[in-house]
């Protein structure tokens, strides 16, 4: 199944032949390779570049796989220029091929509800381009930047909050002249201590360009903190190779936040992959978006979480679902989030509750949203609410 379009040789030029021969397959993933990628050996679907060349991208090969609802298979006629479709073949084998509803397939395949874009809905909800000091680099808080390096991505969510960026005009990384750009601005700005690596997914780079990245953000005095963030992890796990992680481990403190949006996610590969990870000294945190009909209960969320510290992730952020342009039908009400929050809290272990932010559309960065734990003063004393409607009061003199 080659890849189409303009971006061949691009494309190509980071996807050549490899595999990891240590990487242990899943009964489910060698059935779903077995069915409908017959003439592809082991050594090539633990391949993660092969993994790369034969996603999923267009009615031909995702009708291979799945029985499309009639709004799914117009929505994919009718992307045109708009975020296209690219699903791992490992990741595509996580989805019923029969149901429209299945979660995971609801975030990936694409449905006419798309193409409805409401008043309050942005192609640019978070105002990023207004804070973009030299392309690809985002300075909005005082100490910290987002570094976008990449607009490429192994998978494409259907809720991308940049999906005006990626995957556009073909697939590739930026070019060196814009990373060398970006370098020189945090040279020159000694306030910036922590770098955000994103894009695009910074995973689907070879391993000598994402070090050539970490190589000189760690050479620059006052960077102190490292972090990329990544779906990679959840639907490439056979990127993980020993290989990376070495790389990876010589570059500490370094942080990796991946995004992981529902239990069915967090398979025996996965668990690999991280473990890989986390064996070489990276602490991993999660990021999750709060979407409809994919995460939006609390037995959902809260086996999420519990998965994710099993494969030694720590659950770090729920979003609220970005107003991106086409995004009404993912979206939930705040109060769901806040429900989700308060039936972990107390519920069960406090590593398992992440944060719950509405990232403020307009450039207002993240906001921490909480239930009312907080009941207000009597006299001397605050009042407070716990994880089961109890009130108690603690002392707290005026």
């Amino acid at each position: 199944m080659p890849i189409q379009g303009a971006a061949n040789h691009r494309l190509n030029s980071v996807v050549e032949e490899g595999a990891d021969a240590g990487f242990n397959v899943s009964q489910r993933s060698m059935a779903f390779c077995r069915r409908h990628f017959p003439e592809a050996t082991i050594a090539q679907w633990n391949d993660w570049k092969w993994q790369l060349r034969n996603r999923l991208k267009d009615l031909k090969t995702l009708e291979r796989v799945f029985e499309l609802s009639p709004s799914e298979h117009a929505a994919v006629r009718e992307l045109g220029d708009a975020l296209p479709v690219g699903i791992t073949p490992y990741y595509a084998s996580l989805m019923d091929p029969k149901d429209p509803q299945d979660p995971i397939r609801r975030t990936m395949i694409p449905v006419t509800n798309e193409f409805v874009k409401s008043p309050v809905e942005a192609d640019d909800p978070l105002s990023e381009d207004h804070d973009m000091v030299v392309p690809g680099l985002v300075h909005r808080y005082p100490d910290r930047v987002l570094f976008l390096v990449t607009n490429f991505c192994a998978t494409y969510c259907r809720y991308c909050t940049r999906a005006r960026l990626v995957g556009k005009t073909g697939e590739y990384h930026f070019n060196f002249k814009q990373y060398e750009a970006a370098i020189e601005y945090l040279k020159a700005h000694t306030e910036v201590r922590d770098v955000l690596l994103s894009g695009g997914d910074p995973l689907t780079m070879a391993d000598d360009r994402i070090e050539w990245l970490l190589s000189r953000l760690r050479a620059i005095p006052h960077i102190q903190f490292i972090r990329l963030g990544s779906k990679v992890p959840a639907v490439l796990p056979q990127r993980i190779t020993p290989e990376l992680c070495a790389m990876l481990r010589k570059y500490h403190p370094f942080w990796l936040s991946i995004h992981f949006m529902h239990p069915a996610e967090v398979t025996p590969e996965v668990h690999q992959a991280c473990g890989r990870l986390a064996d070489a000294g990276v602490p991993l945190g999660s990021q999750t978006v709060l979407t409809r009909d994919v995460n939006d209960s609390v037995d959902t969320m809260k086996s999420l979480m519990h998965k994710l510290l099993m494969a030694r992730v720590r659950p770090y952020y729920i979003y609220q679902c970005d107003p991106i342009s086409g995004s009404g039908h993912f979206r939930t009400p705040v109060e769901t989030g806040l429900k989700i929050i308060e039936g972990l809290r107390g519920h069960t272990t406090g590593y398992a509750v992440p944060q719950y932010v509405i990232d403020a559309p307009g450039g207002g960065g993240k906001i921490p949203l909480v239930p009312e734990y907080y009941q207000g003063r009597e006299g001397d004393f605050v009042v407070l609410r716990n994880f089961e409607g109890k009130t108690y009061r603690y002392p707290d003199p005026v």
